[in-house]
């Protein structure tokens, strides 16, 4: 004789819809998972707040964690407001880009001037990046011509080429506080030279003090310039026991680290995106060197 199975009878659908109610309720109550703790910083980048991304995504290539934290601002120089005019009247024979943000504020007043014919040399691949974009449209009226064999400005002054058969004059847009050695190298070699400074670099007053406890802590602090390295002194300066790395974008910054009292200080022979992360990545090196030799 066949054996028989019972069910019990389905729920009413009231029930049923109570029972999954139920589910719903217990599986939305269960405590939700917190974040993961944000990493610790590794290196502090500290330009201008807006233009630190291509250093922070090279960096993240290599699962370094960054903390942006500006130590400078950019403003007007007394001169800025002659560039366009001057650039509209007047032929150069080159224009002298030593930086990125002076080759943002030249590009402005380039433009306002209805873009006239100009031939730049500039002082190494970064500021000549700033040019990228307009150098990719056609018939363009600007041309990079020239970048020297090692990316100061010294070295700048020396290799800049010189026309012989004429007068070779030199439009020089600069930082309020950039040094002599460009125009005084230039003329030295009989070049006529115009310098306007067209805009000035100044620090951040106003700093978050809990951010700024995070860029102590990080074993690397990375500076793109002397106004940034007289900044982070300024904040430093009451502090004892501040020895972490300083990576330098290149040498002049460099010098001006070293000449400020700083120690572990790191740069590039060429200075560059590529060989500032290569000098970050240095500075990491030997930071975590003690520690490897303790773990062992």
């Amino acid at each position: 004789m066949a054996s028989l199975v019972f069910l019990p009878p389905p729920l009413p659908l009231s029930k049923r819809r109570l029972s999954l109610s139920s589910l719903r309720l217990r599986a939305s109550s269960s405590p939700a998972l917190p974040p993961p703790p944000e990493p610790e910083p590794e290196v502090v980048v500290t330009r201008e707040r807006g233009k630190n991304s291509k250093l922070i995504d090279a960096l993240a290539k290599h699962n370094i964690h960054c903390l942006e934290f500006p130590l400078i601002k950019h403003t007007k120089g007394p001169d800025a407001d002659r560039l366009s005019a001057l650039l509209r009247d007047t032929m150069f024979d080159w224009i002298v880009i030593t930086s990125p943000e002076a080759g943002e504020v030249f590009l402005d007043a380039w433009r306002a001037a209805g873009k006239p014919t100009v031939q730049i040399g500039v002082v190494g691949s970064g500021t000549a990046s700033i040019f990228h974009d307009i150098l990719q449209l056609p018939d363009q009226s600007l041309k990079i011509a020239f970048s020297p064999s090692k990316a100061t400005g010294e070295v700048l002054a020396l290799e800049l080429p010189k026309f012989s058969h004429r007068n070779c004059t030199v439009l020089y847009p600069a930082s309020l506080k950039a040094g002599n050695e460009i125009e005084e190298g230039l003329s030295d070699r009989g070049f006529e030279v115009i310098r306007l400074n067209t805009y000035d670099t100044v620090a951040i007053q106003d700093v978050d003090q809990m951010v700024l406890k995070q860029a102590l802590s990080a074993p690397v602090i990375a500076v793109a310039s002397p106004s940034a390295v007289r900044a982070w002194i300024n904040i430093i300066s009451k502090l004892e026991d501040w020895d972490n790395s300083v990576a330098c974008i290149g040498e002049t910054s460099a010098l001006a680290a070293k000449n400020l009292g700083l120690k572990n200080v790191y740069y590039p022979t060429n200075p560059g995106l590529e060989g500032w992360v290569d000098s970050i990545l240095e500075a990491l090196r030997i930071h975590n060197q003690p520690r490897k030799a303790l773990a062992c």
